[in-house]
C-alpha cells in the first residue's frame, strides 16, 4: 500500500471558501473525484485558503486527483462567485508516507490538527469540514442513501452528473459523508485505539503550534465570519459598499477595525480583505 499527504500552498489574499455552501460543494467534489478515480481517501481537511488530504493510491493518482479537484472546484468558484482562475497558479506539494514507521499517523494527526492550530474549534471533531467526525465516533450520523434521490435532486446538491454509489450516504447538512468513502476501519486498526490517536494529534507540529501561540487566549473567528461582516463595516464606518472604494486611510482604518473587533492578525485580515500581507503590515506598523 502507498500512502500520500497532499498540501495545496495557502492562498494570502484569497479564500477557496467563501461560505457554508462553498464548504459543502467542496466535501461532495472530494467524494466525487475519489471515486472518478478509485483514490481511497485516509483523511482530509478543507480549510479556509487551503486543503489537505492523505490518499492511497499511486504518485500518478495523487496528482491526477488533487489537480482534478482544483479544476472541479475552480469552475463552481467561477460560475457562483465569478472568481477566474484562482487556483490556477495554487501549488500542491506531494509527500510519500510509509506504512509502519508512523508517518501516516502522523500525517493522519497534522491534518485532523489544522482547524484547531487555526484557533477554529478545540478539537478535530468539532469541525464539520473534513474528516474530523469520522473515527472512533460512538454514534451513527443520520443521512438518505443517494440511491432514494432523484437525478435532478442529486446533480443540484452534488453539482455533478457523475452516478455515485447508491448507499452513500447524503448527511444532514447537505454533503456526501466521508463515511461513505474512507475506510474507518482500516484508519481506526491503524491507531488501534482512541487514546493511542488522541496522543498523535496532542502531539503533532499543528498542535504545539496552538501550545507556542502568543495570543493563544484571544478570541479568533472564522474567516467566513470576518468576510460576512466586511461589507457592513465599509457601510457603517465610511459609506462606501466594499473595500475596492476605499482609499488608503479608509483600508487603513478597516484593518484596524477587523483586528481589534475580530482578534485577526495580519496574516488573517489579508486573507479575508484581499490587500497583501506587506501593505497590511505597512497599514497596521503605527498601530
Amino acid at each position: 500500500m502507498t500512502f500520500f499527504l497532499i498540501t495545496t500552498d495557502h492562498l494570502e489574499t484569497r479564500l477557496w471558501f467563501l461560505d457554508d455552501d462553498d464548504f459543502k460543494t467542496g466535501m461532495n467534489y472530494v467524494a466525487t473525484v475519489a471515486f472518478m478515480f478509485g483514490v481511497r481517501i485516509i483523511a482530509f481537511i478543507l480549510m479556509s485558503n487551503h486543503v489537505h488530504f492523505v490518499l492511497e493510491c499511486t504518485r500518478e493518482l495523487a496528482l491526477r486527483f488533487i489537480t482534478e479537484f482544483k479544476r472541479l472546484y475552480s469552475r463552481y468558484l467561477n460560475q457562483r462567485h465569478g472568481t477566474k482562475e484562482l487556483l490556477r497558479g495554487n501549488g500542491v506539494d506531494i509527500q510519500e508516507l510509509r506504512l509502519g514507521d508512523e508517518s501516516l499517523e502522523r500525517a493522519i494527526a497534522y491534518v485532523q490538527m489544522n482547524c484547531v492550530a487555526a484557533n477554529i474549534c478545540l478539537e478535530p471533531a468539532a469541525y464539520p469540514w473534513g474528516t474530523g467526525r469520522t473515527f472512533f465516533q460512538v454514534s451513527a450520523k443520520r443521512g438518505q442513501c443517494l440511491g432514494a434521490l432523484s437525478a435532478r435532486r442529486k446533480n443540484k446538491l452534488l453539482h455533478s452528473k457523475m452516478i455515485l454509489p447508491a448507499g452513500w450516504m447524503l448527511g444532514e447538512d447537505g454533503y456526501i459523508l466521508p463515511e461513505s468513502y474512507v475506510p474507518v476501519r482500516f484508519v481506526e486498526s491503524l491507531f488501534r485505539t482512541p487514546r493511542r490517536m488522541q496522543y498523535f494529534l496532542q502531539s503533532s507540529s499543528k498542535a504545539k503550534r496552538v501550545l507556542d501561540r502568543i495570543e493563544k487566549d484571544l478570541p479568533a473567528f472564522r474567516d467566513q465570519v470576518i468576510l460576512a461582516a466586511i461589507p457592513d463595516l465599509c457601510h457603517s464606518l465610511f459609506q462606501k459598499r466594499s473595500i475596492e472604494e476605499l482609499d488608503i486611510q479608509q483600508r487603513t482604518e478597516l484593518a484596524r477595525q477587523i483586528r481589534y473587533r475580530f482578534s485577526a492578525d495580519i496574516h488573517q485580515i489579508a486573507r479575508v480583505s484581499g490587500i497583501p500581507y506587506q501593505q497590511i503590515a505597512i497599514l497596521l506598523e503605527s498601530f
